[in-house]
C-alpha cells in the first residue's frame, strides 16, 4: 500500500515542492498532495481545506510534511494528524520530499525515518574548489607590503 505524502507549507512552497517531485518522479501525482497556506488566511480555513484533502485519501496512510515548526502550516497539521494512520514531520526540504516519494510504498514508520534522514543528509556544506589551473587566495590574505611607520 502506498502512503499519501501531504505537504502543507507557506505559499507557494507546498505546490513548488510538489512540482519538483513530479519533475523527478512523474508517476507520483496521485500520491503527493500540496496545500499552500496563504498570508492572512485564518487557521480554521486552512484546517478545513486540509481536512477535505485528507478525507479524499482517508483509505491511505499519510505522511504530512510542513515547512516550519510552530508556524501556521505546522500548527494546522498537528491538529490534522492522528499519530497512527498519519504522521507529521516538519522542516520539509526537497531531499526529504524526494526520499519520501522514493520510499512511499514502505510502512509509515519506516517512511517517517527515511524522510527525516533524507532531509538531514540533504543539508551539507559544500567545499568550493579553485578553478582548474588557478591558485585560490583567501580574501584574508593581504599583499605583503613594506609599510613605513
Amino acid at each position: 500500500m502506498t502512503t499519501c505524502i501531504f505537504i502543507i507549507a507557506h505559499a507557494p512552497l507546498a505546490h513548488a515542492l510538489r512540482e519538483c517531485a513530479l519533475h523527478v518522479f512523474s508517476d507520483c501525482g496521485d500520491d503527493v498532495v500540496a496545500l499552500d497556506v496563504h498570508p492572512n488566511a485564518p487557521p480554521e480555513e486552512t484546517l478545513a481545506a486540509a481536512r477535505i484533502l485528507m478525507d479524499q485519501r482517508a483509505h491511505l496512510p499519510a505522511l504530512v510534511l510542513t515547512d516550519v515548526f510552530g508556524a501556521t502550516p505546522c500548527n494546522v497539521a498537528q491538529r490534522l494528524v492522528d499519530g497512527e494512520r498519519s504522521r507529521l514531520v516538519t522542516g520539509v526540504n526537497l531531499p526529504m520530499l524526494l526520499r519520501s516519494v522514493s520510499y512511499r510504498a514502505e510502512p509509515l514508520d519506516a517512511l517517517v525515518s527515511r524522510a527525516v534522514i533524507g532531509g538531514t543528509q540533504g543539508v551539507m556544506q559544500v567545499a568550493v574548489a579553485a578553478p582548474q589551473n588557478q591558485n585560490r587566495r583567501s580574501h584574508h590574505d593581504q599583499e605583503h607590503y613594506h609599510h613605513q611607520q
